[in-house]
């Protein structure tokens, strides 16, 4: 089993994930890897464990997974949402 480090900022979190135009369209990568942000929490929204993703990914680390849901905040934070209105039947 892989030591766990534990990152002691949040920007040490967030430095684990790029975008590069030239990666994946652009999206949200865990850094040195094709895996996108989007995958991961797609993963887990479904039902994987983070230990499962990181049995199959075994260059993963769970700091890159915590980064995930990070980024995945922060990215929130700064949308707005209005609510969906419906008209009555």
């Amino acid at each position: 089993m892989k030591p766990r480090r534990i990152p002691k900022t949040e920007q040490q979190l967030l430095e684990r994930i790029s975008v590069d135009p030239g990666v994946m369209v652009g999206k949200p990568v865990i850094a040195g890897t094709r895996l996108t942000a989007e995958f991961i929490l797609g993963l887990l929204a479904h039902g994987a464990t983070a230990g499962e993703i990181l049995e199959e990914y075994q260059h993963l680390t769970p700091e890159d997974i915590q980064a995930c849901f990070l980024f995945a905040s922060k990215s929130l934070e700064t949308t707005a949402f209005l609510p969906l209105l419906t008209e009555p039947a």
